[in-house]
């Protein structure tokens, strides 16, 4: 007797809710018609909400007016000059001590090497980012830039967090204008968007106190547009954030765009508890991955691309992510190693026939793009 209440209460809690879900998608559909900007209060409903499908919906519309039938990658190879770092962040299983084991830090020789790797296996984009380690000098980032851009003058370097372009200046004693423009002129081309985590006071506290705050991260991404030097956007979710703090890190974006029009893509990383200081974290579900697709796409407006890491995400779902407003995939990769020490269990990198492979099955047509999304080729 106690369950058949029990359903019958629960039945049309079920269909006010499934009313209640209608209701909004339909509003923010009108509003999408109508080309009026996503509220926050508009956001924090989108992210309450349970209908997926309805959310896919609404935000595949939304890249299909911006990208049609479009999916983009590129050939690009990624190069982590070292581990050792002093802001040991707790979501980070990357990271290490000076002493401790696996830890290292390449010479100028082997990065060469690497990229001279990666360029031979067909890369156009050379991804460098790197810890914050304690003892290399700013000149050392300098000579990293300076030297890949001798030995291959038309590859594009994209290197350098915002976190890290930070941290340069503590250890130069430079200016921020100084950092980027002496890496500009060294070679550089455009900077990659980690190091966001979640702009919230209150996140970065708790989990990464001895890095660039949020607002020094938005400063120096807007330095560096205001030089020329296009750049990515991330969030990492999945650890101690709200739903609040999601929604406003995704504004405080869709702001400095409306400033500067500098960001290329977003991209929305799920966080990888294995080996961190938070491993007591279930992973996000393939749920809520989908989910946090399709409101980015939704609120950031002005913003042409949002990209399905597939390291990150794992390759079936950034297959499906497609289907829920992402238009890239990201690239061949090759070597990813900050993911793979939190427990990623995707490959370190995927061949360009089998990108092709993947976007054409989800029904859509593979765009080969270098990092400006200058189409190379199209894969009709």
């Amino acid at each position: 007797m106690y369950q058949l209440k029990h359903k019958e209460r629960m039945k049309p809690r079920r269909e006010k809710q499934d009313k209640v879900s209608d209701r909004l998608l339909k509003d923010i559909q009108n509003k999408l018609d109508q080309r009026k900007r996503l509220t926050r209060q508009d956001g924090l409903a989108l992210m309450d909400c349970h209908d997926l499908i309805g959310l896919g919906r609404l935000a595949r519309r939304i890249k299909k007016q911006k990208t049609g039938q479009h999916v983009y990658f590129n050939s690009n190879f990624h190069i982590n000059l070292t581990n050792i770092c002093v802001s040991r962040c707790k979501f980070c299983a990357f990271g290490r001590d000076r002493d401790d084991a696996g830890a290292y830090a390449m010479t100028l020789d082997e990065v060469l090497q690497q990229a001279e790797y990666g360029v031979e296996g067909g890369a156009k984009e050379l991804h460098i980012v790197s810890a914050l380690h304690p003892d290399l000098p700013f000149d050392y980032y300098v000579e990293v830039i300076r030297l890949c851009r001798e030995r291959f003058p038309t590859i594009h370097l994209k290197a350098f967090t915002a976190v890290e372009i930070d941290y340069f200046t503590k250890i130069s004693q430079l200016s921020l204008h100084q950092v980027l423009q002496t890496l500009k002129e060294a070679g550089l081309d455009s900077l990659p968007g980690g190091g966001a985590e979640v702009f919230s006071p209150r996140v970065r506290d708790k989990l990464c106190p001895n890095k660039a705050n949020s607002e020094r991260w938005l400063e120096v991404m807007r330095t560096a547009h205001s030089l020329g030097l296009k750049s990515n956007a991330t969030m990492l979710y999945g650890h101690i954030e709200t739903l609040e703090e999601r929604v406003d890190h995704l504004l405080a974006l869709r702001n400095l765009q409306d400033e500067t029009g500098g960001f290329q893509s977003f991209i929305p990383l799920p966080f990888h508890p294995q080996n961190t200081q938070l491993s007591s974290i279930q992973r996000t579900t393939a749920f809520e991955d989908l989910k946090m697709i399709a409101v980015s796409r939704l609120i950031l407006d002005n913003f042409d691309h949002i990209k399905a890491y597939w390291i990150m995400q794992g390759i079936p779902l950034a297959q499906i992510s497609l289907n829920f407003g992402a238009d890239d995939l990201d690239g061949t990769v090759v070597k990813e190693k900050i993911t793979h020490a939190a427990g990623a269990r995707t490959n370190e990198g995927i061949t360009k026939e089998e990108l092709i492979r993947l976007i054409r099955e989800a029904g859509y047509t593979p765009v080969e793009r270098d990092t400006l999304y200058n189409i190379l080729q199209v894969f009709d």
